[in-house]
């Protein structure tokens, strides 16, 4: 039977709690505040309310997948939050700092360098693999989900949510917009790109409201997060497939000037971290002794 409430809505609920809490603190600085207060306000409603109706009905097909559901929209609602708050909150960006990291230990901008591989076809598999990233934790929630692995799949999602919360802290702590934007001067040429992969760039740019989220490297921790679990709980044919797209995703962030190398190193920081901390915060947001 799954349980009414479950403690990745707690998690939830605790981050929008947070986030509230920020908007009110700057709120003479934040143009939106209003929208935000509403927007946050029915997320959690959401939330509430459907942690009542599966406690009326804990065996509904219906309320579970709905409920299943909501942690996709939480990320999404609370991901283009950032982009009505950080840029009026925080006027310096970490951009240079982030560079310069770069630049001591390579002697080079590593997006420069690696202008030596590109080419069309490169640029179209690294961009597949980069939008991977958007798939790879519904894959996995999916898989556990069909199989009725109630607690492996509230302990995955769990966990995912719980890196997904920690690496939008990193953002509003160090803003950050990413080497295409701030090291655009020192390239010497474009990615070579089909039409379709234009497309998939360009509307990436627009449906992310949201454009300091390079440090830490989301992409790199949500993925990595999601692959241990995935071999943690023995989804085998997942987590074959997750074995290239992983690693081409995270050769990606950087081949493609979304990440510095920094960004990435602190993304699989950031993985580990959340692998190593979750299942205790899991227990307390549980209510587990």
């Amino acid at each position: 039977m799954w349980t009414p409430i479950s403690a990745f809505d707690r998690l939830t609920l605790s981050f929008l709690a947070l986030l509230t809490a920020v908007i009110l603190l700057f709120i003479s600085l934040i143009p939106a505040w209003p929208q935000l207060i509403v927007k946050n306000s029915l997320l959690a409603l959401a939330i509430i309310s459907f942690a009542s109706l599966r406690r009326r009905d804990p065996r509904s097909r219906l309320y579970n997948f709905t409920h299943a559901l909501l942690p996709i929209v939480s990320v999404l609602v609370i991901f283009n939050s950032l982009g009505d708050i950080i840029p009026f909150i925080r006027k310096h960006y970490y951009d240079d700092v982030l560079i310069r990291i770069d630049y001591m230990f390579f002697a080079t901008y590593p997006t420069v360098w690696l202008e030596r591989f590109n080419n069309a076809f490169l640029t179209s598999l690294f961009q597949v693999a980069y939008i991977s990233y958007y798939c790879i934790p519904i894959a996995l929630g999916i898989s556990l989900f069909i199989k009725d692995k109630k607690d492996e799949f509230e302990i995955a999602v769990f966990a995912v949510l719980l890196c997904f919360y920690l690496s939008y802290i990193g953002y509003i702590l160090f803003p950050a917009v990413g080497p295409r934007f701030t090291l655009n001067h020192k390239q010497t040429m474009d990615l070579q790109a089909g039409p379709m992969t234009l497309w998939i760039q360009q509307t990436l740019d627009t449906l992310e409201h949201n454009k300091t989220d390079a440090f830490p490297s989301g992409h790199t921790a949500v993925a990595l997060v999601s692959f241990y679990y995935a071999w943690a709980y023995g989804e085998k044919m997942l987590f074959r497939i997750l074995v290239p797209t992983v690693s081409a995703l995270v050769i990606s962030t950087v081949y493609l000037r979304y990440h510095c190398v920094i960004d990435v190193v602190a993304g699989i920081m950031l993985a580990v971290l959340t692998i190593l901390i979750s299942p205790r915060i899991y227990r307390l947001f549980a209510g587990a002794s």
